[in-house]
């Protein structure tokens, strides 16, 4: 691979750009490859809908969703899952051919601005109505453009750097918390079967471009929206500093897994790997408590820790398959506004999330303790591209 300055320069202004059309880039959780599979029925109601899934990797989720729906008393909802990792290109085409549309989506962190604009969602204001406060507020501002909520949020996911301690601690090394503290702790644990740190098989371009925006110090965008908000020396220095650590050969850029599978990690491929909270409960089985989470370290004297998070939204079509708007509101609501028992068991089992229904995160055991109540800690402490993506939704 060909790791230079503008090949991560032109990834992150992509990444920027596309931010201003759609939120935030995906957090979602481990998507596995294949193709589209048939729709499976659910419970017989007064109406028909028909639901889009994207492909969670975590073992149950498709079951669980199939359940939910059965459970439905207003329609007969057919819930479709999607395989593979192009799910919102999938959605985007279909929207807009208009043939085979789900009545109900999840969307990466909402309708996208093309979905509002282009009247393919309807407004979902009056539907969580006085419910408003019962979620956290920057996830529901993510959703909501020009005073509209377009969007109700289902779970919030978010990525972070999982290290092994034991290893770090053999080595004499500290958890980083700069990113020459990374570099150097990469170095120092690589063996010739172990990498020091991962972050996907295409070098980490793909989902660390980003993380070197915010992690250097910058957003996507500038103070008022106008223009790209890292073009800066400190930024090319972040970019000049990750080639050097692509080429010091202690970062792995080959694993089974891509960087949204903690696989590599569990699998002892490298000491670090930067990967999801969904990854949590597979990485606590192997590992115990011999491993620890952290937010992407600074870098450089304007830097700040990092951490992404997103969630996927429920948005109803505008004209749907059954063209049945009012149903498809009310099966939203009452699924992920009503159903907070529903809503917990999808945040805590299969996988591990956070309720988007902060009231609801007391109830999800996997971050009540250890490394996943460090993780959610991360919230209100690092950086996080949270704010950058609620000011771009608003372009």
């Amino acid at each position: 691979m060909n790791f230079s300055r503008r090949h991560f320069f032109g990834a992150a202004t992509g990444l920027a750009t596309a931010a201003v059309l759609s939120a935030c880039g995906s957090n979602s959780g481990g998507v596995a490859t294949g193709s589209s599979s048939a729709p499976s029925a659910g419970a017989s109601g007064t109406g028909k809908l028909l639901q889009w899934y994207h492909e969670y990797g975590e073992k149950g989720t498709k079951e669980a969703v199939e359940r939910y729906a059965k459970a439905f008393k207003g329609a007969d909802v057919t819930v479709k899952w999607n395989l593979g990792t192009d799910y919102m290109t999938l959605l985007a085409t279909t929207l807009l051919s208009g043939n085979g549309v789900p009545d109900v989506f999840e969307s990466e962190n909402g309708a996208t601005l093309d979905m509002i604009q282009k009247g393919q969602v309807v407004d979902l204001t009056d539907t969580v109505g006085a419910d408003t406060s019962k979620f956290s507020k920057p996830v529901l501002d993510r959703m909501t453009y020009q005073g509209k909520i377009w969007a109700v949020p289902q779970v919030v996911d978010m990525q972070m750097l999982y290290y092994r301690k034991s290893v770090l601690e053999k080595a004499k090394v500290e958890p980083p918390k700069t990113f020459a503290d990374l570099v150097a702790a990469a170095k120092a644990v690589k063996t010739d079967k172990m990498g020091g740190f991962f972050a996907g098989n295409d070098g980490g371009l793909g989902v660390l471009a980003n993380m070197l925006i915010w992690s250097s110090g910058f957003e996507q965008l500038n103070s008022d929206d106008s223009g790209l908000g890292f073009i800066e020396s400190n930024f090319f220095d972040a970019v000049n500093a990750y080639r050097d650590f692509y080429n010091s050969g202690a970062l792995l850029t080959s694993a089974s897994k891509d960087w949204f599978d903690g696989s590599p990690f569990v699998n002892g491929e490298t000491a670090m790997q930067w990967t999801g909270l969904w990854a949590l409960n597979d990485i606590k089985k192997k590992w115990g408590d011999d491993f620890g989470v952290l937010p992407f370290p600074s870098i450089g004297s304007s830097g700040r820790q990092a951490v992404p998070f997103g969630a996927y939204g429920s948005c109803a079509a505008a004209k749907g398959t059954n063209n049945n708007v009012a149903v498809a509101k009310d099966y939203i609501k009452w699924l992920w506004i009503d159903q907070t028992d529903k809503q917990v068991d999808f945040a805590n089992s299969f996988g591990t999330h956070i309720p988007a229904q902060p009231a609801l995160v007391s109830q999800a055991s996997q971050i009540s303790s250890g490394a996943g109540k460090e993780a959610g800690r991360f919230r209100g402490q690092a950086g996080s591209c949270l704010r950058a993506a609620v000011d771009q939704h608003h372009l």
